[in-house]
């Protein structure tokens, strides 16, 4: 099984740096040129009925208007998890979420992260913690249908990366996780202390890294799971924010503001 993911993660990337090519086309041939990310979208085929895992996609960006290249991935993600519904959230609406869900002292935390990556790592496992779903950043793409990689039994999964990391880019979970908890615990912990200046270290998967045991949570490598960086780029992805990507952001501006 494991060769036969590899032949179709190859199959993937091939397809998807070929369209990515033809995205550059596009592009110069009409730069202005726009696609709607739907707030919501239905599931194509029926749900299992006793999933663990809610079936529900979730992601989010500063902006649901995108490049072709950003929503052909999209497009792609849809085609491969058909019997998930489809949550998206862009910057207002993550924090009216955060606001009337968890109420005024983990939105006054949110409201101190200054960039929006930070506020993505926040919201991303607020909302599952709430709803539950797969999380899935809007550069990535399933290499395996998601419904094959999360059996109904599962109540989570997180992928691992090259290093033996965990990684926060993908994260499958069940509302109510005690190991999600931990994570937001973590990260509260974290913007309370404003001692981090670091993206990756006090929202990204540095928390993950510091609040879970990895051979005490059920993981996925993500060769077989989930790839980043195929149907688009940095270029694409921060076309309309010129701040750029949080890594170049972080050391123009605090992550933090200063506590009220």
């Amino acid at each position: 099984m494991q060769i036969l993911k590899l032949v179709v993660r190859q199959l993937i990337k091939i397809f998807a740096n070929a369209t990515k090519l033809l995205c550059y086309v596009t592009h110069f041939s009409f730069p202005n040129m726009r696609f709607t990310l739907p707030q919501e979208s239905a599931p194509i085929l029926p749900r299992h009925p006793n999933a663990g895992i809610t079936r529900t996609l979730w992601q989010t960006n500063y902006t649901n208007k995108v490049h072709l290249a950003v929503y052909l991935n999209y497009l792609f993600n849809r085609l491969m998890a058909p019997s998930f519904s489809y949550r998206f959230m862009a910057t207002e609406e993550r924090r009216d979420f955060i606001s009337n869900v968890y109420g005024p002292e983990i939105s006054a935390l949110y409201d101190r992260l200054q960039i929006g990556a930070a506020q993505a790592d926040f919201w991303r496992v607020l909302v599952l913690q709430k709803f539950g779903g797969v999380y899935l950043d809007i550069d990535a793409h399933f290499v395996w249908p998601p419904e094959l990689l999360i059996p109904p039994e599962l109540n989570e999964l997180y992928i691992e990366i090259k290093t033996g990391e965990i990684s926060n880019y993908f994260i499958a979970s069940a509302p109510n996780n005690p190991n999600l908890a931990l994570v937001i615990e973590e990260i509260v912990r974290g913007i309370s202390a404003g001692t981090n200046n670091d993206v990756y270290s006090l929202t990204g998967p540095g928390v993950f890294n510091r609040a879970l045991k990895k051979g005490e949570i059920p993981t996925s490598y993500y060769t077989y799971t989930v790839n980043q960086g195929n149907f688009t780029n940095e270029f694409f992805q921060y076309i309309d924010k010129p701040q750029g990507k949080w890594t170049k952001e972080q050391h123009k501006i605090s992550v933090l503001k200063p506590p009220q």
